[in-house]
């Protein structure tokens, strides 16, 4: 990847994590530490990757993006709001009544938003339903997915792997944010989906790994996902839940809460400077 274009990727990415910050925080209620593990994935998609216009965000054309892992909600709101679907000032409206952006993406309501998601497991089986659609009318749209590792627990997900490998579903990119951790801990020690990579191969996807916080790695995986033919992609990310702010790093207490003041003065502290150090 280009050198300026990597730090374009970067700083955007530290703007969209300030932007979890801040929603989460004025909600007073969400989940920061899987919003901040996809924040990368998600700044490399809507600004690297991805076919869509803010000013016309139901294009017929447009590539769709399926968060289902929808309780991460304020991390597509923050890239939405950065990329212009939106201004960022709703990003502060999180969760309240009456407010736009709720607790989990809103396909009526939300400029960007493809699909309603929250009630996990689901989100692919509708990602499945895109990208036969988008086979059916000879489309070019790419669907694009993103799971958690704690929700790949849940059956469904293997219902519609099975389904997008009987269709051959190669325009469907199921990405697995492997951050490692759920609500009630490690997922190694809730329900293990491990090995990941060896269970999708064996529905008949083809499997490609990446670091989530690496944008040469990141383009890396989704040039080889271009390159494949008849059969869906999985790309397992590998990632650290809370990621860019240090208190909130690796520890499974972030999954589902809002940091106070004091926290909230120093996550955006901590981001601006990350923000300050990428040099030109």
């Amino acid at each position: 990847m280009d050198a300026t274009i990597r730090k374009q990727l970067e700083r955007t990415a530290c703007k969209v994590r300030m932007g979890v910050i801040e929603g989460v925080y004025n909600a007073k209620s969400g989940h920061p530490g899987g919003s901040l593990s996809i924040s990368d994935l998600l700044t490399y998609l809507y600004f690297a990757k991805m076919h869509v216009d803010p000013k016309n965000p139901k294009m017929q054309s447009r590539d769709r993006l399926v968060l289902s892992k929808g309780h991460t909600a304020p991390a597509l709101y923050a890239v939405l709001a950065e990329r212009g679907f939106f201004g960022k000032e709703e990003l502060k409206s999180l969760r309240h009544i009456g407010a736009m952006l709720q607790g989990h993406p809103d396909m009526k309501h939300i400029p960007g938003v493809d699909m309603t998601t929250g009630s996990l497991g689901q989100g692919i089986s509708a990602a499945c339903g895109m990208a036969l659609s988008g086979k059916i009318a000879s489309d070019s749209y790419k669907v694009y997915a993103v799971l958690g590792d704690g929700e790949i627990e849940e059956g469904q997900v293997w219902e519609a792997a099975m389904f997008a490998a009987h269709y051959h579903l190669d325009n469907l990119v199921a990405i697995v944010d492997n951050n490692g951790l759920q609500i009630d801990g490690k997922i190694t020690d809730v329900m293990s989906p491990m090995p990941i990579d060896k269970k999708f191969e064996s529905f008949g996807w083809y499997v490609t790994t990446m670091d989530a916080h690496d944008f040469d790695d990141i383009e890396r995986a989704f040039n080889e996902a271009e390159n494949i033919s008849g059969r869906p992609v999985a790309i397992i990310q590998k990632s650290v839940k809370g990621k860019g702010v240090s208190f909130m790093e690796n520890q499974v207490g972030w999954h589902g809460k809002a940091p106070n003041a004091d926290e909230y003065k120093q996550a955006m502290d901590e981001l601006q400077a990350a923000y300050d150090a990428i040099k030109d």
